[in-house]
């Protein structure tokens, strides 16, 4: 018993806790600190060497952008910046290079590099905030040595404080250190650098529990911001660099009024010429593999040549991500680089098994999979509903319309039918653009690249429960188009673009559409038979002409054919319905009522003149 008093007495502190169990003397403190920091988040630690960095050459817009917002000498006026970009953009190669970039500085006689956290969701040292105050105050005491003793005296006081909650740590572990030191006025500000946010997807409860989906992740994230703007509003000399994709929560939470006056956005995405960027990287990357290459006899330029180049530039439209996917995944020593890249230029990729199983390519994969699974369980039936009715749409012709143009007549049709996949996307901002900014076409604008909807097409089980359908989506806007047709009559104004839309696309889909049984097949041929096909067409042919019209042209053909026209194509019921062949004699009696339409009025005479000419052919 004795001895267990002295021993008590003799030591510092004890830290009666199953998680932080242990005896603090003097002069452990900061190894007790750096025990319990997540290390592998600080920017040169050994689980992220090697780091990712900029290619030479590029980014240098984006990284003399923030170098000249940090001042070095001069604080900013606004101490937070943010950076956003979509998925595969380049922003930890970003946060890195700034990192490496100031910390090499030998004109100061300070490091400007205060802390660095960088989250990561595969990690759970880094995919929760529960020791993100840990680790930037342990950064601290090697960054500014003045801190240290007073970080040390706190963690001395109460090492139990490592296990409080993070706003406390925050203010005993580094508000109230940087305080004991008086004026702060004339102390160099350092720049913490926090790349990853939208990473950070677990609490520090959920971090100790195994959960395939990260439901919370918006209320996390936001309170690490809350955390920087805590940090920021007692006037320390720290500067803090954030980089993320622009989740929604994100962007509202930055964009708010507490956030507004001290914070300064750049987007990545804007920001720089992606496309030189992204040429200067290829074309170094294709010279360094060529050096390894034998010259074949039937070479007439080095390889790769420059139109080779210049396809894969056009296949990469500015994207790092998939440049770099592309040039790890040939850079094979024991493949042929030449025949790699052929094959996927070709875009030979999902015939060829090599391919499939790439490492590369699965990783690029695995980030599309991670996104697409971070939908909260809730909502992932009506993402995944989405998803196929937004590739469904990319078939029809209309998606050559503008991105506006395009969104505004999606949402229309789904509203019609009662749905609307505003939130159901809202975790895929950063492979989906809704901005609906610019002239780009639907098919182009929608997705930041085209490898995310290939990759829906060709990989669409993302998880046991979770699959992608296009089939289900072609059904789904050939409903919606049959329903928006529905009142439609030679009197009716259709010029608003969403019936534009039904008018010239529900033949094609109807032509796609595999129904998924009788009853499907039912409700949709009685939908069919509702409409006023006469009036549609006619609309449809004034709007456009017999070359042009979709929907017209796609019934057109074949019309008189028993097996393989438009109504029956590809339906084969086990047991034809009665109302199958009214179906088939009401498409055939509309498509001769709208041509005589024109042919009676003779209000156009060069369609009059198409049409008697094709109907002679019928």
């Amino acid at each position: 018993m004795s001895s267990n008093v002295s021993y008590f007495k003799n030591a510092k502190h004890f830290v009666a806790n199953p998680t932080f169990n242990t005896f603090i003397s003097d002069g452990d403190a900061l190894q007790y600190l750096h025990k319990h920091s997540a290390t592998s988040a600080m920017h040169d630690s050994e689980e992220r060497y090697p780091p990712p960095l900029c290619h030479e050459g590029t980014r240098d817009v984006v990284i003399s952008r923030i170098e000249g917002w940090y001042g070095f000498e001069i604080p900013p006026e606004k101490k937070i910046m943010w950076v956003h970009a979509p998925a595969g953009y380049g922003k930890t190669a970003v946060a890195g290079t700034v990192s490496k970039k100031m910390e090499s500085r030998t004109d100061l006689d300070f490091n400007p590099v205060g802390a660095t956290f960088f989250f990561w969701r595969t990690s759970p040292e880094r995919n929760s905030p529960a020791r993100f105050i840990i680790t930037l105050a342990y950064q601290f005491t090697m960054s500014i040595p003045e801190l240290a003793p007073h970080i040390e005296a706190a963690v001395k006081r109460n090492p139990m404080v490592l296990n409080k909650a993070l706003e406390i740590q925050l203010m005993k572990l580094i508000v109230e250190p940087f305080k004991s030191l008086g004026e702060l006025d004339d102390m160099p500000h350092r720049l913490v650098i926090i790349d990853g946010l939208d990473e950070c997807i677990n609490s520090d409860q959920q971090s100790r529990v195994e959960k395939q989906y990260a439901e919370d992740q918006e209320r996390v994230q936001v309170r690490v911001l809350e955390l920087i703007l805590t940090l920021q509003s007692h006037h320390l000399p720290l500067c803090f660099l954030i980089l993320s994709r622009p989740e929604p929560w994100i962007k509202q939470h930055i964009g708010s009024k507490s956030f507004q006056a001290k914070t300064e956005i750049l987007d990545l995405y804007q920001v720089g010429d992606h496309m030189k960027d992204v040429e200067v990287f290829v074309r170094d990357e294709l010279a360094r593999i060529a050096q390894s290459l034998e010259p074949q006899p039937s070479d007439d330029e080095q390889w790769p040549g420059e139109d080779l180049a210049r396809l894969f530039l056009f296949r990469a439209r500015g994207h790092m991500l998939y440049a770099a996917t592309v040039i790890r995944h040939i850079d094979d020593p024991y493949d042929d680089p030449r025949q790699r890249l052929q094959d996927i230029l070709d875009r030979r990729f999902n015939s060829t098994p090599d391919l499939a199983h790439s490492t590369p390519f699965s990783s690029l994969h695995e980030l599309y999979r991670q996104i697409l699974l971070s939908c909260p369980r809730a909502r992932q039936g009506t993402m995944v509903e989405a998803l196929e009715d937004i590739l469904a749409f990319r078939r029809s012709l209309f998606s050559r319309v503008s991105l506006k143009t395009a969104l505004d007549a999606l949402h229309v049709l789904q509203r019609i039918c009662g749905r609307t996949f505003d939130k159901a996307i809202r975790p895929l901002h950063a492979v989906i653009s809704l901005s609906a900014q610019g002239d780009d076409y639907f098919m182009l604008g929608m997705f930041y690249h085209s490898s995310f909807p290939e990759f829906l097409l060709n990989h669409p089980q993302l998880s046991p429960d979770v699959t992608i359908d296009l089939k289900k989506g072609v059904g789904r806007l050939l409903a919606g188009c049959l329903k928006t047709l529905s009142p439609i009559t030679l009197d009716s104004p259709v010029a608003e673009q969403h019936l534009q839309f039904a008018l010239g696309s529900w033949g094609q889909y109807w032509r796609e559409w595999i129904p998924s049984d009788e009853v499907e097949l039912s409700s949709t041929v009685k939908a069919l038979l509702a409409v006023d096909l006469t009036a549609c067409f006619v609309h449809e042919l004034e709007c456009d002409n017999l070359l042009t019209a979709r929907s017209i042209s796609a019934c057109v053909n074949d019309l008189y054919h028993p097996t393989i026209n438009l109504i029956v194509a590809n339906k084969s019921p086990p047991t034809p319905a009665p109302f199958f062949d009214d179906a088939v004699s009401h498409l055939r009696c509309s498509v001769e009522g709208a041509f005589m339409h024109f042919l009676q009025s003779g209000s156009n005479q060069d369609l009059s003149r198409l049409l008697r000419v094709h109907y002679q052919e019928l």
